[in-house]
């Protein structure tokens, strides 16, 4: 069993400060570009009906491919390093935002929206005065989603050399480092645990203020 004395060493040895650093800056940086992106997306396919159905099956196909498989394909592109970790993140995480965004626009009730053209608010006014909000606990329960996407994903990259807690775990893989591999992911897993935590209390906060309609 490790004690704290175990537990410290192996955390200076592997210089795990740094690499936690490193690890939330690449999940921050993914999980910022798919809010935008996949917000985006499900507007837009939301706005243009006929889009829906060919961009999601689009999405779900991409979701299909194994996460270490879509990395590698990146790295001919974007090469060794953060880049592929992060474009791998930002591909996983769109659908369940896209998904979630498109389904709340279209679930608000045509009530609120009657209401929004009485008192002359135009369609993009309606959209993101009435709509968007009343769509937030869906849409923050697919950032959820994401959030924990990313998490795993941004793990892999220290296969890639891309830094991060990763970096930790492969090289106690390779050295057969048995402590490292137990501290590297039991950390990881607990900053995965309270992310999603810290989510879902954003996300019930949400339902509280804006219902599921």
């Amino acid at each position: 069993m490790l004690t704290i004395q175990d537990i410290a060493g192996v955390w200076d040895k592997h210089l795990m400060t740094m690499r936690t650093i490193e690890h939330l800056q690449m999940f921050s940086v993914a999980l910022l570009l798919s809010i935008i992106i996949g917000v985006t997306v499900g507007v837009f396919i939301y706005m243009k009906p006929k889009t829906a159905n060919p961009v999601l099956n689009f999405l779900n196909i991409v979701e299909t491919i194994p996460d270490l498989a879509l990395i590698v394909l990146l790295l001919p592109i974007l090469k060794l390093g953060a880049g592929p970790t992060i474009a791998a993140c930002v591909l996983y995480s769109i659908l369940p935002i896209a998904r979630n965004t498109y389904t709340g626009l279209r679930g608000v009730d045509e009530q609120y929206t009657c209401v929004a053209r009485a008192i002359g608010l135009s369609r993009s006014e309606a959209l993101f005065k009435v709509r968007i909000p009343l769509s937030l606990p869906l849409i923050a329960g697919g950032i959820r989603i994401a959030l924990v996407f990313c998490m795993g994903v941004v793990t892999l990259g220290g296969l890639v050399a891309a830094g991060g807690l990763g970096t930790v775990l492969q090289n106690g893989i390779q050295l057969y480092d048995k402590e490292a591999i137990i501290v590297a992911g039991l950390w990881t897993g607990l900053l995965a645990v309270l992310l999603d935590g810290f989510a879902g209390i954003i996300e019930k906060k949400l339902h509280e203020r804006y219902g599921t309609w």
